[in-house]
């Protein structure tokens, strides 16, 4: 796991994300009510919902807005009804690309999904064509900047609260487990009021492919932003080395 540290990807993401607010406001939102139409609207009984929280802190979202999202999803019998789907493909050389989305509507959905693949000059392939070549992860990652504790600690506490591997990497420190611990260590860190740059499970690549061509890079950045802009995207994965 450790020797490849994305934190700049996730540094960039948030720059984005703090650009346009309103979109991981409405991303943070459908998770919320995906929470808590599966576990109750109780924190404290639901662990999906704790974890959609603690993103949405670690994403600046207001306590207000999300106090309001779980009682609108609570208090709404008749609330819209999100479905999820994955899709897979390819960009320029070979990329692959793991594109999660949650709609209302999925013939839109995928409409757009396809439409961003073709533009960058990509394709959608059938399911579980490229996921093979991922390993679905717990990640948190630790700025150095915000936490100045001991890593020897710090990579204790995160293995005797159930981690799978830890790495120092230049400008952050990175923690991983297994899914289904995710929850368990992401608490256990918070407890000890670890501050957190990113927390959730994800899509780890097996292995990178560098883009040599300024027009491979054109369009892999295409594609991305084209899926980005997407309210129904949730979340896009590659195993692009940017």
């Amino acid at each position: 796991m450790s020797g490849h540290s994305k934190f700049a990807n996730i540094k960039h993401k948030k720059e984005k994300n703090d650009a346009a607010k309103g979109k991981i406001f409405t991303i943070i939102g459908r998770e919320i009510a995906i929470a808590v139409k599966e576990g109750g609207p109780d924190p404290a009984n639901n662990s999906k919902l704790r974890d959609v929280i603690a993103k949405a802190k670690a994403n600046n979202v207001p306590n207000d807005t999300i106090d309001r999202g779980i009682k609108k999803a609570a208090g709404e019998a008749s609330a819209v009804d999100y479905e999820q789907n994955v899709y897979e493909g390819y960009g320029p050389s070979g990329v692959a690309i793991i594109v999660e989305t949650l709609t209302d509507n999925r013939n839109r959905t995928a409409s757009n999904v396809r439409a961003a693949f073709t533009k960058g000059y990509g394709n959608i392939g059938t399911q579980g064509c490229v996921s093979f070549m991922f390993d679905k992860k717990g990640q948190i990652i630790i700025d150095k900047e915000e936490y100045e504790g001991d890593a020897d600690e710090l990579m204790m506490m995160a293995l005797d609260a159930g981690a799978e591997d830890f790495s120092e990497e230049e400008d952050c420190y990175e923690i991983y487990t297994d899914p289904d611990a995710f929850s368990e260590v992401r608490e256990a860190l918070e407890a000890q009021k670890i501050p957190m740059a990113e927390a959730e499970v994800t899509m780890i690549p097996q292995t990178y492919v560098t883009l040599t061509s300024e027009e491979d890079i054109k369009h892999m950045n295409r594609i991305i932003d084209l899926l980005d802009e997407d309210d129904d995207v949730q979340n896009v994965y590659h195993n692009w080395d940017e």
